[in-house]
């Protein structure tokens, strides 16, 4: 397998390399739609995409034959400032998690892989937005699945290029937007208003002070707030704000929120003011098989060695692959966690990793797939 990776090299890193410059943010993917789509049919598969969204599906095999076993690439790049200018760029790994996936689909080819059941190829939509998943499950994408499949390049800082992990354990994060509603009053007669700025420093306050189980990283922090305008003299009534929570279990989460919804509520009373939240995208935390894992685990050894296995990787950032096991729980599903030497970090506009981990990647993905089909489980 590895001399075909190679013979390979040359056309991964050129698919690498067109996704790379051409990156599209979250639900505007319409070229790496039609690129990937394109690029799925000249070899055969049979291709699905969608009328109201980007996003497309590649297909081998037939389902009733044996297992459905499916890869996830993430497609959409961050909006952020490069160089000192605003625009799409893919600085958290999606344009080679595509790589990984499209090249794992050709390395199989080349080796005469027949699938005994049906390999799907699933690329994602708008993962950035926390919502890209839950479209894929409305489309009925995962439905017959049975495993799954996914990938994430880890910082440079986590592991070293060259070693993998079999699991990516991604906590749960929840997004919340706040209002503050009242009147303004002059600044010589605080007593006819509340004043919001007093209100968003004392919400600061209470969150501080939530305690979960100290043994369940979790944190809930205020990370936007806006209140007042020009005018110096004037007590501002109206503010806005953001709340960031994360946990590293869904039953944290479950219990940070209320929490948090109770901290509001108290003030709201306390100061005798209207405090409205409104809810954005929930991403879950990581619910990781053990036989997905432990295949996954497996195909690492056999293309890296033991020495370059490295336990699971435990991260407080969010992903929205986890909505696939969570909305439909008969899928057994991990994430592989690639060492590739990525500098500074991700979603720093300037990241990089080494190229040649894209082949360590295909090659693992492309050996979790056959392991998994070939199981005397099933």
């Amino acid at each position: 397998m590895k001399k075909k990776v190679k013979e390979l090299r040359e056309t991964v890193l050129n698919i690498f390399d067109h996704l790379h410059r051409h990156p599209e943010i979250s639900w505007k993917e319409v070229e790496t739609t039609e690129y990937l789509a394109r690029l799925l049919k000249e070899h055969g598969c049979q291709v699905k995409t969608f009328d109201d969204c980007t996003g497309v599906v590649g297909e081998i095999g037939t389902e009733s034959t044996g297992l459905t076993v499916a890869l996830r690439a993430d497609m959409d790049a961050l909006w952020q400032e490069v160089d000192g200018e605003f625009r799409a760029n893919h600085s958290c790994g999606h344009d080679a998690h595509m790589t990984v996936v499209l090249g794992t689909f050709l390395l199989l080819k080349e080796t005469g892989f027949v699938p005994k059941g049906k390999l799907k190829l699933i690329f994602q939509p708008a993962e950035e937005k926390g919502t890209g998943a839950l479209k894929m499950i409305e489309k009925g994408v995962v439905d017959n699945v049975d495993f799954l499949y996914g990938l994430h390049l880890r910082p440079a800082g986590e592991m070293e290029n060259g070693q993998a992990a079999p699991a990516i354990y991604n906590g749960s994060g929840q997004f919340v937007s706040g209002k503050i509603s009242g009147p303004d009053a002059h600044g010589a007669r605080p007593h006819l208003a509340v004043n919001a700025i007093e209100v968003g420093a004392a919400l600061v306050h209470e969150l501080n002070r939530i305690h979960l189980n100290p043994m369940v990283p979790y944190s809930a922090k205020l990370t936007r707030f806006i209140a007042g305008g020009e005018s110096g003299n004037i007590i501002p009534g109206n503010a806005e704000f953001s709340i960031d929570m994360r946990a590293q279990t869904n039953q944290a989460m479950d219990e940070l929120t209320k929490r948090v919804e109770h901290v509001v509520q108290t003030l709201a009373a306390l100061y005798g003011t209207d405090i409205q939240l409104s809810y954005g995208a929930r991403v879950p935390a990581a619910e990781v098989d053990g036989e997905a894992k432990q295949f996954m685990e497996q195909a690492i050894v056999d293309t890296l060695g033991k020495e370059h296995l490295v336990p699971s990787v435990v991260s407080p950032g969010g992903e929205d692959f986890h909505f696939y096991t969570v909305k439909r729980p008969q899928i057994k599903a991990t994430m592989l966690g690639l060492g590739c030497g990525l500098q500074p970090g991700l979603h720093h506009p300037n990241m990089t990793f080494d190229r040649e981990a894209l082949l360590v990647g295909i090659e693992i993905m492309a050996r979790v797939v056959r392991q998994t089909f070939e199981s005397n489980s099933y």
